[in-house]
């Protein structure tokens, strides 16, 4: 779980990062604290051989004579570090009593007035200098001076700052790498929000991703947001076809239902019937897989379908005995999806004999003109029923919405017919019939 975090991995590399480079500090720090110190251990062994001159002396016979005492104490104690010889053609000459016992050191070829600093085999440093020594009488002799002391010196330095700079570098670096957390967490805030809002999402408490996300989030935000959207546009679009297809296929089956009684009499009735539930499906599924997508529409015979629809009706409503009046041209040609004209007859038609007494009313008018339009067709469906309340004609155009919640029904219809006129470019309106007393539903098609 760990491994798969983003956060953990960006810690883990910067703590990578910033071990290596607390490590390369280290190693730099420590070198650069080595040669300083080498470098004032240097100088001072310098002042050392000084001291050693200033003390000598050459006699008139050229022989170089050193006092008893010195002016630094530890030339004198045995073990304390500090060594001193006097060399002349590489023979010893004089050695401080702190080196007694100890080998003597070779000095490398020099000239007069050089001197050579160095760490030999046995973990000192030497400081040879050579001098050119001339007496009152005339008589030059050449001496080297030699000092060495102890490594220890430089060796504990270097040890009390390598342990003082790694705890306050281990401390550092343990504060940095708490604050980099920090710093990961409040830079990571926005991913988890938006990881909060998609969890939102998805267990219904949101519809998209609404927060307040940094510029660098906003296009993620944005395309999630589209995509939600679309995909929420196509599941309520395939939820209202297969509501659309159950409710078509109502009326089809309610017809081969009033025909089992006697099939044999109605076997015509019950082919066609099967035939347009055919089309029924087909239709509903083109509407559920179209991606945006026209083809050429041919011009129908509305008549044709409305006789059709009035035909089925009468089966399925045969105990009302309604009264159908047409008052419909013998042709009527319009240029419309054949199933979209069939839903649009078939709810009105259906909805008028479910709600009429006795009669239902059917008429056609060409060529009319509504809200400065100009439509080819005016179809009207009036019964005369009890009617709808001028209240209720906007909830009944919502899905799942009935005039009447006692009546059998799935309260789509009248949404199927509202849409598909949208489409279509046309106009629905509802009012009360003045010729029956009932309901009149106006299409205006183009």
């Amino acid at each position: 779980m760990w491994a798969n975090s983003l956060s953990f991995r960006l810690l883990i590399a910067e703590g990578l990062v910033l071990a290596a480079f607390f490590a390369l500090v280290a190693v730099v720090l420590e070198q650069g604290f080595r040669e300083s110190a080498e470098q004032a251990l240097q100088e001072r062994l310098q002042v050392q051989v000084y001291s050693l001159l200033s003390a000598a002396k050459l006699n008139n016979a050229g022989e170089l004579i050193m006092p008893a005492s010195l002016h630094e104490p530890r030339f004198t104690n045995p073990g304390s570090g500090l060594y001193g010889f006097i060399q002349q053609a590489k023979k010893l000459v004089w050695r401080s009593p702190s080196a007694i016992g100890l080998e003597v050191i070779d000095p490398p070829e020099l000239s007069a007035g050089n001197s050579a600093f160095m760490l030999d085999k046995r973990g000192r440093y030497v400081l040879h200098y050579d001098v050119l020594w001339q007496n009152v009488t005339g008589i030059e002799r050449e001496y080297i001076f030699t000092v060495a002391e102890d490594a220890r010196f430089v060796s504990g330095q270097v040890k009390q700052l390598q342990q003082t700079l790694r705890f306050w570098l281990l401390i550092i670096g343990l504060v940095l790498v708490f604050i980099q957390f920090a710093v990961l967490r409040w830079s990571l805030k926005p991913l988890r929000s938006i990881v909060r809002d998609l969890e939102a999402i998805e267990q219904g408490k949101k519809t998209l991703l609404d927060g307040y996300y940094p510029t660098e989030l906003q296009g993620l935000a944005g395309n999630l947001n589209a995509f939600i959207t679309h995909e929420r546009a196509h599941l309520e679009r395939y939820r209202n076809n297969l509501a659309d297809l159950a409710h078509s296929l109502k009326t089809p089956l309610a017809i081969l239902r009033g025909c089992v009684e006697s099939f044999n009499d109605n076997k015509e009735t019950v082919q066609e019937q099967i035939s347009r539930m055919n089309q029924i499906v087909e239709y509903q599924l083109q509407k559920a897989a179209a991606k945006g997508g026209h083809k050429a529409i041919k011009a129908i015979d509305a008549i044709v379908i409305i006789n059709k629809i009035k035909a089925s009706l009468n089966k399925v409503y045969i105990d009302k005995a309604i009264n159908f009046e047409l008052l419909i041209p013998d042709r009527c040609q319009i240029y419309c999806e054949e199933g979209d004209m069939y839903e649009i007859v078939g709810n009105l038609l259906d909805n008028a004999c479910k709600w009429c007494n006795h009669s239902v009313k059917v008429s056609i008018s060409l060529n009319q003109r509504k809200s400065r339009r100009n439509f080819s067709l005016l179809l009207q469906i009036e019964d005369d029923g009890p009617g709808i309340p001028v209240g209720k004609f906007n909830e009944i155009l919502k899905r799942g919405i009935r005039a009447d919640e006692n009546i059998h029904g799935h309260g789509i219809g009248m949404t199927v017919v509202y849409e598909l006129i949208g489409l279509l470019g046309g106009k629905l309106e509802g009012g009360k019939s003045e010729s029956l007393g009932g309901m009149r539903w106006s299409v205006y098609l183009p």
